[in-house]
C-alpha cells in the first residue's frame, strides 16, 4: 500500500541528504517536492499546502542535533506531522452498552457488507465477544444471503426476516433478538446506494433514531482517492458518524483518502480492510502508518501479528525437537502454517523496515509456499520426521507427485538443512536470550 507516495517521499527527503545544515533554501526545495508527492498521492491541494507549511515552519525553527543529519530531522518531523494529519492516536471501537450497538454505513460497493463480518470476527477473536450480525439491506438482491454467507464463514449468527422489508423496524428487532439471546455486541448491515441521495439519509437516520448505537461507522473504499473523502463529508454532515472504516487499502498504491480524511471530517479512522479474508483487518495507527509510508516498516505490528499465532506449548515442543536433532518436516509445515496466518507475504513484507524499498518491483505472492507444501506432502510421514532417508528415487518420487522437478525437491532440502542448523545455534549463547526475550514481549 502507498507504494507510488513511499517512492516520491523519499525522493523528496533525498534533497535534504548530504546537506551540513538546514536552510530556507533547501528545506523550501523539500517541501515543494513533498507537496508533489501528496498531491500525486490525491490529497486535497488545501491539505498538502498546510501540511508543508507546517512541517517548513518546524524545520527552520529547528536545531539540528549533533547525533542527526538534517535529512534524518526532516524524517521525523514529516513522518509526526503525517501522523498528526491521520489522526494523531489509535482509536478503537465503543463497546459500552448492553448490548453494544454499532451501525455500519456507506455507498453501495464500499464492501460495508463484508467489513461487517470481519469486524464481528474481530470482536469475536479478539475481544472475546459474542456478536450478532443484522441485515437490513432489503433493497440489493442477495444481500440478505451475502450476510448469511459471511455469518457461516466465521461462525457468527445473522438475524434476518425477508418477510420485513421495513429496514427501521428490521434493526429494532435485531436489537431485541440480540439481548434476548445473549449476544452483547450487534453489528448493523445497511443499505447502500449507488450514490449519495436523500432517501438513503434519511433511512440511516431513522435507523440510528430507532436503536441509539453505540457507534455509527463510515465505511469507503480507500481506492477510490478523494470521492472517498467528498463522500465521507456528504455523510458526517447528516448521521455525525463516530469513526471512519476505510477497506480495500491494501490495493491503495496512492493513499490519498487515508491522509485527507481526517482533516475534512474531523473524525477518527478507526479500521482498515488489509485483504480479502476475514481476519484481513486493523485497527488504525495513524504514527504506524506514517512509519509505513516513509518506508521504516511496523515493527510493532508484525510482532502483534506474530504473537497473536504463536503457540508457546508447541514453540516449547520445537525447542526440544531442536536441541535434540529431531526437528522434522512436519514441524517446518506448523510453522509454515503459522506465517500464513499472520495476513498477506506482501502486507507483512512492507511492515519490515526497508524491505519495502529493497524488494520493489518484486510481486511477492501470497501462494509463494504452496509449491513447498506440495513437497513436503509428497513425502511419507517417515520422510517427514527422518528427511535423511531422501535417496535419488525417493526424490524422483516426491517431485513428481508435488508437480515439481528433483532440482526443487533439492533445494527445499539444502534450505531445510541450514534453517535446521541455525535453528540449532540458536539454542545456546545470544541466540537463548533472544529467544526469552521475544517471549517477554508478550502481553
Amino acid at each position: 500500500m502507498f507504494d507510488n507516495l513511499s517512492e516520491k517521499l523519499d525522493k523528496a527527503l533525498h534533497v535534504l541528504k548530504g546537506h551540513g545544515q538546514i536552510t530556507e533554501i533547501n528545506v523550501a526545495e523539500t517541501t515543494k517536492e513533498i507537496r508533489r508527492a501528496l498531491l500525486d498521492a490525491d490529497v486535497n491541494f488545501k491539505i498538502a499546502k498546510e501540511f508543508t507549511n507546517r512541517v517548513k515552519e518546524k524545520a527552520i525553527g529547528e536545531n539540528v542535533l549533533r547525533t542527526l543529519q538534517p535529512g534524518q530531522l526532516m524524517v521525523k518531523i514529516v513522518k509526526d506531522e503525517l501522523a498528526e494529519l491521520m489522526g494523531g492516536d489509535a482509536e478503537g471501537v465503543d463497546l459500552s452498552g448492553n448490548p453494544t450497538v454499532i451501525l455500519m454505513s456507506g455507498l453501495q460497493g464500499s464492501g460495508k457488507t463484508t467489513f461487517s463480518g470481519k469486524l464481528a470476527n474481530y470482536l469475536k477473536r479478539k475481544k472475546s465477544k459474542n456478536p450478532l450480525l443484522v441485515a437490513c439491506d432489503v433493497y440489493r438482491p442477495a444481500a440478505i444471503d451475502q450476510l448469511h454467507v459471511v455469518g457461516e464463514q466465521i461462525g457468527v449468527p445473522v438475524y434476518s426476516d425477508k418477510e420485513n422489508q421495513d429496514p427501521v423496524k428490521l434493526a429494532q428487532a435485531g436489537v431485541a433478538f440480540a439481548k434476548a439471546n445473549g449476544h452483547n455486541v450487534v453489528i448493523v448491515d445497511t443499505a447502500g446506494r449507488l450514490a449519495v441521495d436523500q432517501q438513503m439519509m434519511d433511512e440511516i437516520a431513522n435507523i440510528r433514531k430507532a436503536i441509539s448505537p453505540q457507534e455509527v461507522l463510515f465505511v469507503v473504499d480507500a481506492m477510490t482517492g478523494q470521492d472517498a473523502v467528498n463522500t465521507a463529508k456528504a455523510f458526517n454532515d447528516v448521521l455525525d458518524f463516530d469513526g471512519v472504516v476505510l477497506t480495500k487499502l491494501d490495493g491503495d498504491t496512492r493513499g490519498g483518502a487515508a491522509i485527507s480524511i481526517k482533516s475534512v471530517v474531523d473524525k477518527p479512522i478507526k479500521f482498515i480492510g488489509t485483504g480479502e479474508k476475514m481476519d484481513a483487518v486493523d485497527v488504525f495507527h495513524p504514527a504506524r502508518m506514517a512509519d509505513r509510508i516513509l518506508g521504516m516498516g511496523d515493527v510493532v505490528s508484525l510482532v502483534e501479528r506474530a504473537q497473536e499465532q504463536f503457540d508457546e506449548e508447541q514453540a516449547r515442543k520445537i525447542q526440544k525437537k531442536i536441541a535434540k536433532n529431531q526437528f522434522g518436516f512436519d514441524d517446518f509445515l506448523s510453522q509454515i502454517h503459522q506465517i500464513k496466518k499472520m495476513g498477506s507475504m506482501k502486507d507483512l513484507i512492507g511492515m519490515i523496515p526497508g524491505a519495502g524499498k529493497a524488494l520493489k518491483g518484486l510481486d511477492v505472492d501470497d501462494d509463494a509456499f504452496k509449491h513447498i507444501e506440495a513437497i513436503i506432502y509428497s513425502m511419507t510421514p517417515d520422510e517427514r520426521t527422518n528427511p535423511s532417508l531422501l535417496d535419488a528415487r525417493r526424490k524422483k518420487r516426491i517431485a513428481a507427485g508435488s508437480g515439481t522437478s528433483v532440482q526443487e525437491v533439492n533445494q527445499l532440502l539444502k534450505q531445510f538443512d541450514q534453517m535446521s542448523k541455525m535453528m540449532k545455534m540458536m539454542q545456546g549463547g545470544r541466540g537463548k536470550q533472544m529467544m526469552q526475550m521475544m517471549q517477554n514481549m508478550r502481553p
